[in-house]
């Protein structure tokens, strides 16, 4: 049975999106076209450039709307607005300012460089 292995994201411009994920813990490889990082679980991020992906697909075009979404698991409520606040300093994009939802979390939401959906939560 096939397993998941890493989850690929596309980037416009790789150094600011090294720059955001590096903020949530996640340090990409040096490289200028496809970037990986393993977690401890040992799934992989894989980051492309859309250079990288035109030169297998010349077709290849952004799509608009969430295509994928990234959660990152928080040991607390204070750490979900913490790194929500963290990363929003550093000049990336806030969605949704930290809340407590009714599924029992405290939860947020930011926008990689990209636009892909990246979501902080903890349990209350």
């Amino acid at each position: 049975m096939p397993h998941l292995d890493a989850i690929g994201i596309v980037s416009s411009d790789l150094e600011r999106t090294r720059a955001f994920y590096r903020l949530l813990g996640i340090e990409l490889a040096e490289g200028d076209a496809h970037v990986e990082a393993t977690m401890p679980n040992g799934l992989r991020v894989m980051v492309d450039t859309e250079d990288v992906m035109r030169s297998f697909r010349p077709d290849w075009t952004r799509e608009t709307g969430n295509q994928v979404a990234i959660a990152f698991a928080c040991a607390t409520p204070a750490e979900v607005d913490e790194t929500y606040a963290r990363v929003v300093a550093a000049g990336f994009e806030g969605d949704k300012e930290p809340w407590d939802a009714f599924w029992g979390f405290r939860y947020a939401q930011l926008r990689d460089p990209d636009g892909v959906g990246v979501d902080l939560f903890a349990a209350l």
